[in-house]
């Protein structure tokens, strides 16, 4: 359980972060390729074994790290898009409802338990996610329509598909002593990825590149490396997404909403409140169904 806790803590972290780069004017996808320059480096750092770039090539989990990275970057720009031009009530519902997609697999595909306790409290995480991010539109919002629903939609699927594949490597592929070395190839291939989008960027809009992207880039890198290896250690002592994935969610955006009140002095609305209060009876049901 300490290391589900582990990945909440941190996975909430990544958003205070992120917000303190709104308020420093920090240069987003500079700092992001930076920090997966970081989580790479510090994944080789933490890994007991020698690197081996022609066996990690040929091994069996490479082909997914590919793709991993790619989802890792993509999506990330996704969600830029769905802040932009559908709000960021929609963009944060459309990523955290998408733990419907690795929960459904975890139940159809790895036999894992389904009682009617769990089954509920999942059913009540989906509302405490959709009531503590939604919140009254902004002008300048954009209405979702079926025009505009592209992004939204991509979103919630790329986020799915990104947990769901943790938790395939997880099951098939992962050992403790893999985890570092995995983890730092996952945000190795992102970097890739990520270089060419800093070239087309450079190359159209040439923004310079500061010493402030670079240093907000090893922090954001750090507990994103931390975030990952939690979840996977998480996925590994407990052995059910179904279970993992709901508190994770739930609980990021619980730590988050509470850190945004007393940090950033937000300010919640009453369905903030019940998305709260849904999200700590989700907790319990979930945590219930699992004692």
């Amino acid at each position: 359980m300490i290391w589900l806790v582990l990945s909440i803590l941190f996975s909430s972290i990544l958003y205070v972060i992120f917000k303190l780069f709104q308020r420093y004017k920090v240069n987003t996808l500079h700092a992001i390729v930076v920090n997966y320059a970081v989580a790479s480096c510090t994944g080789i750092f933490m890994s007991d074994s020698t690197l081996d770039v022609s066996r990690i090539v040929d091994s069996t989990w490479f082909p997914y790290t590919i793709v991993l990275g790619l989802l890792f970057i993509g999506i990330f720009n996704v969600m830029a898009l769905t802040s932009q031009r559908n709000g960021l009530s929609v963009a944060a519902v459309a990523g955290k409802m998408s733990l419907v997609i690795p929960v459904s697999i975890g139940l159809l595909f790895y036999n894992e338990s389904a009682g009617w306790v769990k089954i509920l409290g999942i059913f009540i995480a989906l509302l405490a996610v959709y009531f503590t991010t939604i919140k009254v539109k902004k002008t300048g919002d954009k209405p979702l329509t079926i025009k505009n629903a592209l992004f939204p939609i991509t979103l919630f699927i790329g986020s799915g598909i990104i947990d769901s594949l943790i938790k395939y490597l997880d099951v098939h592929h992962m050992t403790p002593e893999l985890e570092p070395t995995v983890s730092a190839t996952i945000f190795c291939m992102a970097l890739v990825f990520g270089v060419f989008l800093i070239l087309a960027d450079y190359f159209k809009n040439r923004p310079p590149f500061k010493f402030k992207s670079s240093l907000a880039g090893i922090v954001l890198g750090i507990t994103k490396y931390l975030s990952i290896i939690f979840i996977f250690k998480a996925l590994a002592s407990i052995d059910e997404a179904s279970f993992v994935y709901p508190l994770n969610h739930v609980g990021t955006i619980l730590i988050s909403t509470l850190l945004g009140l007393f940090i950033f002095k937000e300010r919640l609305q009453a369905r903030n409140w019940l998305g709260i209060l849904l999200a700590l009876a989700a907790i319990a049901l979930i945590a219930f169904a699992k004692a």
